[in-house]
């Protein structure tokens, strides 16, 4: 069984697959743009102090991304993820 949260909730080395983008019009395109699409993998690498902005892995490259953008991406974590 796995569950769905928002980017921003993930912790740390977690890992997930992102499911869901709910934008719309331009900050839609740039979180599309950067490659976060529904069906990507995506694990978070670090947060800053203040938890913003959040580093993830994706497709083998490191992003950064504000909460306020990570807010609009919904991520399907594992069970095994889910547990730790």
């Amino acid at each position: 069984m796995s569950k769905i949260i928002n980017l921003r909730e993930m912790r740390v080395g977690e890992k997930g697959k992102i499911s869901q983008v709910e934008a719309s019009g331009a900050i839609n395109q740039r979180i599309r743009d950067m490659g976060l699409i529904p069906g990507a993998p995506v694990s978070v690498i670090g947060k800053a102090p203040l938890k913003d902005p959040v580093a993830l892995r994706l497709s083998g490259v490191t992003i950064a991304l504000r909460n306020a953008e990570a807010d609009y991406i919904k991520v399907e974590i594992p069970s095994e993820e889910a547990g730790k």
